[in-house]
């Protein structure tokens, strides 16, 4: 058996550490479910999460309607949409860094808050947009406040919760961001594009009103030495009726051990920059599969394709499967295991992404032109290829080719490289290493949006297809050169 890559497991790795108490009942109660306010606490917190996957994904059905727009101020050419499409990528990226701050010097409950005020802006101005600055602008806060709760959200419902339901909960913050593009897709079909941003005011207000009601992690309160505070917020958390004095010890006692900064000469030990360079490889791979741009410009993608469905059903459907996959996955990952999943979930990419190229390419051409018709230009093998019958079951395969892809990404390479930076870099180096890899993820993320587009227009969509299959290749092989902690135990 290949060993770990960290090693032993010890306590540099250990975010919650076990230790026996004083006795079996007060294990029991420590892991009860006692008080379903927690379950309000994240609720609360994870509304942020909604609103990211919402935001994300704002594009797909405003890009086409844009680009047909009357007001030659709103009129989008094909750059300004790959900036339009791209730019909230930036935003998240630098909303991941400001984490890194925030939430030591706020805390992760008013970081989360503080993230409302860039959000509703945000969509502010895309509602009432009269020009490109607008949009950009607004896109740009929406992206911020995006980058900014994946990754304080995660640390808040992860502190809170008890650790009999922790994994569970640990789940909801990608959950709702699924929810959130599956809702943005749905009512794309209902509402025209301004009204979308104006939808999208919703969940950050009511966040920011629960949220207010709701208490700050014990851990953080602790980590400024307001220990009364702490108590009263995991007395709260847990009920008035439970023990919480164990809990609250061990709590006490990772906070103490985690107060040294890790020093430049051990950030160099294999033990540190072995895992934190994994991390980072998974991260800047998992954008490399183009998850990002084909969220974005999804509809787009099925406007330029003969398809059987109207694009904007097609989007809604392949937002649907995405959620499913995402509970799927949430179900079997300790059940498979995490290298399992992704050696299977690049295989799965792979093999659609394979099918979605071949089929642009020799398959048959929209019989008419559509709303995004300057998306590709005419390809290599168009004079060849035949018109798409409006009732061709051929023209399933553009939709069944993505929702296999999405359905892939969700089972493997979407939630585990998340779930890898908890589980496998050092709790020292966590915070600057996580600052690093939300970094790696959303600059990848931008270039491969912002060029998507032109891209497509001189060379044709199966183009980005054809060069993301080496890519699934790539990551099909990285998966079995290392070997990470919970590749050789299924308990952590």
């Amino acid at each position: 058996m290949q060993e770990p890559l960290l090693g032993a497991e010890g306590p540099d790795y250990d975010t919650f550490p076990e230790r026996p108490p004083p006795s079996p009942g007060d294990r029991a109660r420590v892991g009860a479910l006692q008080n379903k306010r927690v379950f309000l606490a994240t609720f609360a917190a994870v509304l942020g999460n909604f609103s990211f996957g919402y935001a994300l994904v704002y594009t797909s059905p405003v890009i086409p309607a844009l680009e047909h727009s009357l007001d030659p101020d709103l009129h989008l050419t094909k750059s300004q949409a790959s900036w339009f499409g791209s730019v909230f990528t930036l935003g998240a990226a630098a909303g991941g860094l400001s984490a890194m701050i925030l939430n030591d010097l706020l805390g992760r409950k008013l970081s989360i808050m503080f993230s409302a005020v860039p959000s509703a802006a945000g969509y502010a101005l895309m509602a009432g947009a009269h020009g490109l600055w607008m949009l950009l602008l607004g896109r740009t806060l929406t992206g911020f406040a995006g980058g900014l709760t994946a990754a304080c959200i995660p640390v808040y419902v992860s502190e809170i919760a008890p650790p009999g339901v922790r994994g569970a909960l640990g789940a909801t913050p990608q959950l709702m961001a699924v929810f959130g593009s599956l809702s943005l897709y749905t009512l794309g079909l209902l509402l025209p594009w301004r009204w979308l941003a104006v939808a999208g005011e919703a969940p950050v207000l009511v966040m920011i009103l629960l949220l207010s009601f709701m208490p700050n992690s014990p851990r953080f309160l602790l980590s400024r030495g307001r220990d009364e505070e702490a108590l009263q917020a995991l007395a709260w958390l847990r009920g008035v009726d439970a023990d919480v004095h164990w809990e609250f010890e061990q709590i006490q006692d990772n906070v103490r051990r985690q107060s040294s900064r890790v020093s430049w000469a051990e950030a160099r030990a294999p033990h540190m920059c072995r895992p934190i360079a994994v991390a980072l490889l998974m991260r800047f791979l998992q954008q490399l599969t183009g998850i990002t741009p084909i969220l974005v410009y999804l509809q787009s993608i099925f406007d330029s394709t003969a398809v059987l469905l109207p694009p904007k059903d097609d989007a809604a459907i392949v937002g649907a499967v995405r959620l499913l996959s995402v509970l799927i996955a949430a179900l079997t990952m300790d059940l498979a295991g995490r290298k399992v999943l992704l050696f299977v979930s690049a295989a799965i990419m792979f093999a659609a992404n394979l099918t979605l190229g071949l089929y642009i390419h020799f398959g048959p051409r929209p019989v008419s032109p559509n709303s995004t018709a300057g998306l590709e230009s005419v390809s290599w093998g168009d004079l060849a290829q035949p018109l798409a019958a409006p009732t061709s079951y051929l023209t399933l395969v553009p939709l069944l080719a993505t929702m296999l892809f999405i359905m892939g990404y969700a089972m493997g390479w979407g939630p585990i490289t998340w779930l890898l930076m908890s589980e496998v870099l050092p709790l020292r180096a966590r915070g600057v290493a996580s600052g690093l890899c939300v970094l790696a993820s959303w600059l990848t993320a931008f270039v491969l949006t912002k060029s998507f587009l032109p891209v497509v227009r001189p060379f044709g969509l199966q183009v980005p297809f054809f060069s993301l299959r080496p890519i699934c290749l790539v990551s099909l092989v990285s998966t079995g050169c290392w070997t990470a902690p919970w590749s050789t135990s299924r308990s952590y």
